[in-house]
Formats: structure tokens, C-alpha cells, sequence
């Protein structure tokens, strides 16, 4: 599998680390990346072999190795073949100069150090020339993101047309900064990250090879570290065994890398979602003490909250190698009892959480204070069921003497958001309830959902749909429907007589969108019921109820309702204004007059009554033809 000749006996005793010394040799070697192996395959067996090759990937998936490998395979010769293969598994001619970066006609160049144009006219120089032994000249050019504007030019014409002898072959962990008219050029291969549970068996092989006993679970942490980086993975393989005195144990690595106990992790997200905190911040203590950092505690966590969610959609996840048996029993217990909204909320807030606690100076405190978010938030229910219980519970009919099941309102200019939160608290802290004397009453709009009802039933809608009963206070202040009983009312009672009040307290804003945007079901004394329509703000309801209160003295409660409602005044005003013009219209004389004026058209309709004033309708776009002037027209 790998070339024992790299050895440190073979080496003169001087130590190689694992990341050299395991390089893959052939396409063999390659782990995680078949679908770019099967693509060069079937080039070489078709002969479709192309002039430049642009590899891509995050860094330690084997852009450079796998660079080196393809030049070996353009370049490949025995006693038996004589053009370019893919089984590499016998070594040929150039293979051993090649893969020690030694052979003359495979040239490797770091654009990260060599960016300017002179580099690249030293290149365009040479391809002129044919190689000197090998079957093609090979260009490997590493980290090709890094060459000037200027360079990538002048490579342009000599990449799209290379001597048949050239070949190009670039690596980039930076796809986005190379020029469309490099890559357009060049045929592409994206290099995946390698697969976690790949990465834990090529990780066993290393061990075996190295004669270094590891634990399974302890390979699994390196792998997960290594984020899909083989190069990466082997690296923190040489540190385990070293810190480990020769060994690969999980409690040396998880002491190398400042890892919490995955069972443990799984214990604290156990305490979070039942919104334990004593318990989470005693074992967080624990944790914190046996040397886990905490924004890898939480990040930890984060991953246990990702796993458990992905087994409720994926149940054969279960069988990842890289997972623990506590990891896989435990996550899809959880996985079956906690729900979606639950696991979504976790996974927002541990997100947020992570971020704070790597910026705070006080790293621990902040990811207490995180964990005791997560708990607190873990008993509460989703803004929808909370809506939803809230509007049930308002729903059923009252019993006598039950005063325990309302809470009292509160303005607010959030509309009906502000009236989901409200259920929201109600709902999911019921214990609020049982202090009825400490909270303060507050006057304001109540506004909620009245469903529909069948006509012979809307007698009875009221009571059902009305707003809870607030219980502080109760006895020295009457309730609205009270208000509204009372002999003295002198306030509105109509829509027009709303907008009149509006008019008089010369709210223009109020007074447009009671015209246009509110559709009244009910108006009562302190009580309107109606529906809202057009593009009236969130606070509209709100608002009117504040405005009404201020204007009249009397507390009003405004409520938004599910029936449609009758027409706006705007909408009303119009059918009038059209009415009257279409009879207008009808009339012999002034249909006599527009059909002796072609073009007249009728602006406005006056109906004078004796003893009154005018009743004038302002002018607007209505159906029919309008006169520039009525009086021109003739009376009606």
C-alpha cells in the first residue's frame, strides 16, 4: 500500500512524520475521491487526455499529491507499457523521481512565492523545448490563486494551445479567485472532503503499520478533528502517539485537544432539554475542570444537537463508524422524543452562543450563561403551539367562579405579534398566574382571532370571543361591557361617528386608515369587532384603541375579527358616487346633452334638498362619461 522505502530506516534513522511518510503513491492510495479517479480512468483508456487540470479543495484533501500522482501517470513506463495509465500499482521508469519532486521534466512551482509575469514568460520560455526524458513536460503549478493579473495573461494563449509535449496541472484552495478565462481553459476537478468514518479506517491502517496500539474511539476524535483533512488527521496522529507515550488513547487525546467526553457531552444536552440548569452548569463545572474548553463544549454540543436532529430524518446515520455506541443508543432515544421546533431553537441558540463565549473574555461565565438560555428555553413551547393553546383555551366557554385562566392586557405596538407573545407567557408560565394582586392592570387593546360563527349562533359569539376577564383590580374598575351599559354614553357609536372624532382630534393618519383599511363586523360602546384590509400597519388596531381611550375617556377594546366585514367607508362613498353618476347618466336630459357634446363628461352630482345644505360628494374616477361642470349640465 505505501512505499516502505520512506521508512526511517531507510532514512539513515532520521523520522519522517506520518503525513510524509503515508502520502498516497498511486490512485490506489486515494481515499474519498473515486469520482475523480473514474473520470481520469476513462480519459486515459479513451485517450482523451486533456492539456491542463485545475484541482480544487480545502487544504489536505491531496491537490499537490494527487498533482504529482496524475504527472506520474502521463509520465509512466515500463519494460511492457509505453503510454499513459492509470494502474500505477508497479513502479516505472520516472515514478520514484517524480514522487520525490526530483525529475527535471516535472516542474513544480509555488505561485504563492512566484506571482509576477517573469515567472510565468520563464515557463512559456521553456515549453518550446521538448522534455528530456520523460514522455511529456509537466507544469504543477501550486496554489495558482496567487498569480498576478498580469501572469494569468500571459499564461492565457500558451494554456489554450500548448505544445503537445506540455501539460499543465494547477492546485488552488481558492477556486473563486482564479480568473474565468483560466479555468475555462483547463478541465476541473473538485476534491471532496474525506468522509469521516474513511478517514477513522485509513487512520487504523496508519496504526497498524506503525506498530501503535490506538482505541477506535480516540481515531474517531482525530478524524472529527480533522475536518476532512487526511493531512490534517495524520498530524494530530503523530502528536496522540506522542503525547500518549507510543499509545493512541482517548483520554490522552481528548486531553490533547481540549475535548470534552463525548458521553458527558451527551449527559449535558440530556440536562438541557429538560431544562435542568443546576444540573447542566454542575456538569458543565465538570467538565470545565477536567480540562474542556468551553467554546469547544459548546461546540460539542452543537454537533450532539446536529446528530440527533439528522438521526430523526436519517435513522440509518445510526450506523456511522465515527459515532460512539453512547452516541448512537442516547441520540436516537432523543431523536424519537424531542421534536423539531425543540432541536431547531437548540441548535439557533448554541450557534449565537458560540460565538459570544470565543469573543467574551470570560469564556466560562458566558457559556454558563448560555446553557442556562438553553434550559430555560427548552420548557417553552413554539410561538405556533403557544398561539394556538392560547387561542383554544380563550375559545372554551367560561366557567362560574374560574377567574384564575385570564391575565390582564397590555398595549403594545407590535399588533398581533405582541398579542402571540402575551399567549405565548401565558401558556407556557402558568405559575405567573397565581399572583393576580402584583400585576398592574394596564389599558390598551386586546386583540385576537374571533372565528366565524354560523348565524344562528353569532348571538352567543360575544360572550365566547370576548377578551379574557382581567382578575387585578377586578372589583374597583368595571369591565368594558359594563362601560358600554352605562346610561350616560355619549361616545361613538358608528364608524362615521369614529372618523368624525378623528377629524376632530385631527388624527389624519387614524382618520385615513378609518376610511380606507378598517371593514367593521360590530361596533358597540368600548367594543369594536372588524376585520382590516389594504395596507394598514401591524399597530392599526392598537393604535385606534389608545386614540379612542384618550379621545372619549372610556376604555375601548379593539378586536381583530376572522369574518369579513362590511365595506370601508372609501368603498361605501364609491359605490354611492357611481350610483348616483349612473343615474345621472339616465336621465333624458343629460343624456341628451352628452350625446350633443361629444367629449363632456360628468365631474360631480349635487342633490339639493330644501331647508339643508348641499350633501356633495367629492369628485373621483367613477363609470361613465363626466361633464366639466355640473351646472352647465343642468340640475338633476
Amino acid at each position: 500500500m505505501w512505499d516502505k522505502d520512506t521508512s526511517a530506516e531507510a532514512n539513515g534513522g532520521e523520522y519522517r512524520v506520518l503525513a510524509r511518510k503515508y502520502r498516497p503513491r498511486d490512485f490506489d492510495d486515494l481515499i474519498g475521491q473515486q469520482p475523480m479517479v473514474q473520470t481520469l480512468t476513462n480519459a486515459f483508456q479513451s485517450g482523451r487526455i486533456a492539456q491542463a487540470y485545475m484541482l480544487t479543495g480545502v487544504r489536505g484533501v491531496g491537490k499537490t499529491t494527487t498533482a504529482r500522482i496524475l504527472a506520474r501517470a502521463l509520465n509512466y513506463e515500463t519494460e511492457t507499457v509505453h503510454e499513459p495509465s492509470i494502474d500505477l500499482r508497479v513502479f516505472g521508469e520516472h515514478c520514484r523521481a517524480i514522487i520525490e519532486g526530483r525529475h527535471v521534466d516535472v516542474i513544480e512551482m509555488d505561485a504563492a512565492s512566484h506571482t509576477g509575469i517573469d515567472d510565468i514568460r520563464e515557463i512559456i520560455e521553456q515549453v518550446r523545448y521538448r522534455p528530456v526524458s520523460a514522455r511529456y513536460k509537466v507544469y504543477i503549478i501550486d496554489e495558482v490563486h496567487m498569480l498576478s493579473t498580469q501572469a494569468f495573461n500571459g499564461l492565457l494563449k500558451t494554456l489554450e494551445e500548448p505544445p503537445a509535449h506540455v501539460k499543465f496541472i494547477f492546485a488552488t484552495t481558492e477556486i473563486r479567485k482564479v480568473p474565468i478565462t483560466v479555468l475555462s481553459r483547463c478541465q476541473r476537478f473538485d476534491l471532496r472532503r474525506i468522509d469521516v468514518g474513511l478517514l477513522v479506517d485509513h487512520f487504523r491502517r496508519v496504526a497498524e503499520a506503525e506498530d501503535v496500539p490506538a482505541e477506535d474511539l480516540a481515531l474517531a476524535m482525530i478524524a472529527r478533528a480533522a475536518e476532512g483533512s487526511a493531512r490534517d488527521g495524520l498530524s494530530l496522529m503523530d502528536q496522540a502517539i506522542a503525547h500518549g507515550g507510543g499509545r493512541i488513547e482517548a483520554e490522552a487525546v481528548r486531553s490533547m485537544l481540549g475535548l470534552a467526553d463525548r458521553g458527558r457531552i451527551v449527559d449535558l444536552f440530556e440536562h438541557v432539554a429538560r431544562g435542568d440548569v443546576a444540573a447542566a452548569l454542575s456538569e458543565f463545572a465538570g467538565q470545565y475542570e477536567a480540562g474542556a474548553n468551553p467554546p469547544v463544549v459548546l461546540t460539542d454540543l452543537a454537533d450532539f444537537t446536529h446528530l440527533v436532529t439528522r438521526l430523526k430524518f436519517v435513522p440509518e446515520a445510526v450506523n456511522d463508524p465515527s459515532l460512539s455506541e453512547t452516541e448512537r443508543t442516547r441520540g436516537a432515544d432523543f431523536a424519537a422524543g424531542l421534536g423539531v421546533p425543540v432541536l431547531s431553537r437548540l441548535w439557533q441558540m448554541l450557534l449565537k452562543g458560540i460565538t459570544e463565549t470565543e469573543a467574551s473574555n470570560r469564556p466560562y461565565a458566558t457559556a454558563e450563561m448560555v446553557l442556562i438560555r438553553l434550559a430555560h428555553a427548552a420548557s417553552l413551547p413554539s410561538p405556533e403551539d403557544a398561539a394556538r393553546r392560547a387561542l383554544e383555551r380563550a375559545d372554551e366557554p367560561s366557567a362560574e367562579g374560574r377567574t384564575t385562566d385570564a391575565a390582564p392586557s397590555r398595549p403594545s405596538s407590535g399588533g398581533g405579534a405582541s398579542a402571540s407573545s402575551s399567549a405565548a407567557l401565558q401558556v407556557a408560565q402558568p405559575q405567573m398566574r397565581t399572583l393576580p394582586q402584583q400585576q398592574p392592570r394596564q389599558n390598551g387593546a386586546i386583540l385576537r382571532a374571533v372565528a366565524s360563527t354560523p348565524e344562528p349562533q353569532r348571538q352567543e359569539a360575544p360572550a365566547q370571543a370576548s377578551a379574557p376577564e382581567p382578575i387585578s383590580n377586578a372589583a374597583a374598575e368595571p369591565t368594558p361591557a359594563e362601560q358600554s351599559d352605562d346610561d350616560d354614553w355619549t361616545g361613538p357609536t358608528t364608524l362615521a361617528e369614529i372618523v368624525a372624532l378623528a377629524d376632530e382630534n385631527r388624527d389624519i393618519r387614524l382618520k385615513v386608515l378609518l376610511r380606507t383599511a378598517l371593514r367593521p363586523v360590530r361596533i358597540e360602546p368600548g367594543r369594536i369587532e372588524a376585520a382590516v384590509g389594504g395596507e394598514a400597519p401591524k399597530t392599526f388596531l392598537n393604535d385606534l384603541s389608545v386614540a379612542l381611550e384618550k379621545w372619549t375617556g372610556r376604555r375601548w377594546i379593539v378586536m381583530l375579527s376572522r369574518e369579513e366585514g362590511e365595506a370601508t367607508l372609501a368603498e361605501q362613498e364609491t359605490g354611492a358616487r357611481n350610483l348616483l353618476v349612473r343615474d345621472a347618466k339616465e336621465d333624458p336630459d343629460v343624456a341628451a346633452i352628452l350625446a350633443r357634446f361629444p367629449g363632456a363628461r360628468i365631474t360631480d352630482v349635487r342633490i339639493s334638498t330644501e331647508g339643508e345644505a348641499d350633501a356633495e360628494i367629492a369628485p373621483q374616477s367613477a363609470e361613465g362619461d363626466i361633464l366639466p361642470d355640473a351646472d352647465e349640465a343642468g340640475d338633476d
